[in-house]
């Protein structure tokens, strides 16, 4: 396995050829470390063994086989050199935890990766660029949101997100033979996620889980493997732009979400308090939180804020099926070792 550090290396050049969109050259994946990532490299090594690169500023925690690990920024890729022509570039490298980073962050990492990443690619004649967004550029909210929805988001991350979206199709407009891959993920789960559906995992372990105030919150969400199929099958397509939702059709209740754990934590028990009641409790236990549950206020009213979001494009190409979140916790819970990591 092969490690570069783009910043230890005096004035790398820049050694790249274009491969005229050709599937023979190399695939370029930024935050190829991430939850994300990771799985997608898998999926690519199945497929396209040899000619694979991860991009990332921190080392994975287990290395791809046949993947050579490059260790740079995102927000600056002026010294990265790649040998050989280039097909494709996925972007997913984000900050993206929510709470977690001071506003500016969202903004200089990701509206400043679109940027160095469209600056690489037309450096090296890549023609071919798949990029994953977020389902927050539509903003929280009871309404149901299609691909075709203006988008008004609210926190930086959705903001950083939609302005991302705009850097990539002006690379797009550029120039007629190029093409772009937009995906707007929602939750996304599995092994190595780490995030919304882990946490719920470990209160559900813990043995209770309080609903704040309601039931009925609708939250999209994708099986981490299912998002790297959908995002191939987008990317196989050939179209010079497409933008869809990633995640599955249902509109999935926090209730019902819980419901599909269930069976998988059966001395689970859950209860339903005052928002404002959890909220405070979230207030004191956030700072002495032994159990490592990311119990926050903020996280709390994202709970009790729905996120009803449509997978239109993947339904219209029929690869959207009803009733998938069930046993993909059931291929999380076989993969992980019912340890649910």
């Amino acid at each position: 396995m092969c490690f570069l550090n783009a910043f230890d290396a005096p004035a790398f050049r820049i050694a790249c050829v274009s491969a005229g969109g050709s599937m023979d050259g190399t695939i370029v994946v930024f935050g190829g470390s991430g939850f994300i990532g990771t799985h997608l490299l898998r999926r690519l090594a199945v497929d396209h063994p040899g000619g694979l690169v991860s991009v990332d500023r921190r080392r994975p925690g287990t290395e791809v086989a046949g993947v050579d690990y490059v260790v740079a920024d995102v927000r600056d890729l002026s010294r990265l050199a790649i040998e050989g022509p280039i097909s494709t570039i996925y972007n997913l490298a984000a900050v993206h935890t929510t709470p977690g980073h001071p506003e500016h962050e969202y903004y200089e990492t990701n509206v400043g990766g679109a940027t160095a990443i469209t600056a690489f690619a037309r450096r090296c004649g890549v023609r071919d660029i798949v990029f994953t967004s977020s389902i927050s550029v539509y903003g929280p909210g009871e309404d149901p949101k299609l691909e075709g929805t203006p988008p008004a988001p609210e926190s930086a991350y959705g903001w950083s997100k939609w302005l991302s979206e705009a850097i990539f199709r002006a690379w797009l407009d550029e120039q007629d033979d190029r093409r772009l891959v937009i995906c707007r993920p929602a939750v996304i789960f599995g092994a190595g996620e780490g995030g919304n559906f882990t946490r719920l995992a470990k209160l559900m372990r813990a043995g209770l889980f309080v609903y704040p105030g309601r039931k009925d919150t609708v939250k999209a969400c994708f099986y981490v493997e299912d998002l790297v199929e959908a995002l191939l099958y987008a990317h196989g397509e050939h179209e010079r732009y497409v933008l869809f939702n990633g995640c599955y059709p249902d509109r999935y209740t926090l209730e019902q979400i819980v419901e599909a754990f269930a069976p998988h934590f059966p001395k689970m028990r859950t209860m339903t308090l005052p928002r404002a009641v959890v909220n405070a409790a979230a207030a004191v236990l956030t700072p002495i939180s032994a159990l490592n549950l990311g119990i926050h206020p903020d996280r709390v009213t994202k709970l009790v804020r729905s996120t009803d979001i449509r997978p239109g494009w993947l339904m219209e190409h029929d690869r959207a099926r009803e009733g998938q979140l069930a046993p993909a916790l059931s291929r999380w819970a076989e993969q992980s070792g019912g340890l649910w990591a």
